[in-house]
């Protein structure tokens, strides 16, 4: 039999409750049989005292152990349900993550492929003007990019999780990439001005091109696709801080929750506050997250809020 436990007529099947209820029954099992011991050793004291009994004879030498021992087994019962129960609501969080990906990711898919469809349909059943035709094949391209984007989120996480990346570091100067990279894929973010504030210094660090170039598109694209300004921009500022290099990424965009800076890197976690406005995977921040813990790097986030931009920093130790 399965039980819905988001069913609210059948709050009593719901975990919490059900765990509530085992640590109290436990708890209260265990205070009860000390108490128990306790009233009825008094009693047989007063016994033993008036009719003049012997002590050994009514209280074993091994019954302070025994109560140890139950207590101990007791404990450890109750660390066990603890545990189980801290486990089950990660398993059950990791599936709620998960359908939201797949219900998500199903959209992300359907949705170009549906217009894609209805392109071509078009060209079928209606002669265009070549005007018309160049400018439908425009919208194809933008839906064809769109399918790309979502089955290159899925490889890339493939490879991450399974180690098949090559994994050898090449010492480069990180300014440099990153602005190669930004000229090789201008067209990209045509619509968002990306301002280098080049330090004119090098920072020469063992880098994972291909992987480095998969986290800065990562970056990059959420920056474009999450802001909705007439002038959209990402700066990037290069500053050094005690024994770390700091790398900001600022963007004028929609912004992010405070509560939520924390998660957004989790993997399929996707922030409440846009996904009334921008479907998405939920996965290109984990894999920024996981291509700087490959490179033994940090990345955080920063953000005053609904419509107040963000800044994600990526934090590099100065001395490699």
């Amino acid at each position: 039999m399965i039980f819905n436990i988001h069913n609210p007529s059948k709050w009593y099947l719901h975990p919490v409750f059900i765990f509530t209820c085992s640590i109290l029954s436990l708890a209260t099992a265990l205070i009860l049989t000390i108490y128990w011991y306790m009233e009825i050793t008094a009693a047989l004291q007063v016994i033993i005292k008036k009719f003049n009994i012997d002590p050994g004879q009514i209280f074993p030498s091994r019954t302070g152990m025994t109560i140890l021992v139950l207590t101990l087994l007791i404990t450890v019962v109750l660390a066990g349900i603890l545990l189980a129960f801290i486990y089950y609501q990660r398993t059950l969080r990791l599936f709620r993550l998960q359908h939201n990906f797949i219900y998500n990711f199903t959209h992300e898919l359907k949705t170009p492929v549906t217009s894609l469809k209805i392109y071509l349909e078009t060209f079928l059943r209606h002669p265009l003007e070549p005007e018309e035709i160049k400018k439908y094949s425009q919208y194809m391209l933008s839906d064809v990019g769109r399918l790309i984007e979502n089955i290159n989120s899925i490889l890339n996480l493939a490879r991450i999780e399974s180690r098949a990346y090559n994994t050898d570091m090449i010492n480069q100067d990180i300014v440099d990439i990153i602005e190669k990279f930004c000229e090789k894929n201008k067209t990209l973010f045509h619509n968002c001005d990306i301002i280098i504030d080049n330090p004119e210094t090098k920072w020469i660090y063992p880098i994972n091109i291909l992987l480095f170039e998969m986290l800065l598109m990562n970056i990059l694209s959420n920056a474009v696709k999450y802001n909705s300004s007439a002038n959209p921009y990402v700066k990037i500022t290069f500053r050094p801080y005690r024994q770390k290099l700091l790398i900001d990424f600022e963007d004028n965009g929609i912004g992010i929750e405070k509560h939520e800076l924390k998660k957004i890197f989790r993997k399929f976690y996707q922030a409440e506050s846009v996904k009334s406005d921008i479907k998405g995977s939920g996965l290109g921040l984990y894999l920024v997250f996981s291509i700087a813990k490959i490179h033994s790097w940090n990345i955080t986030a920063k953000s005053e809020g609904r419509g107040k931009g963000s800044v994600f920093t990526l934090s590099l130790p100065t001395e490699v």
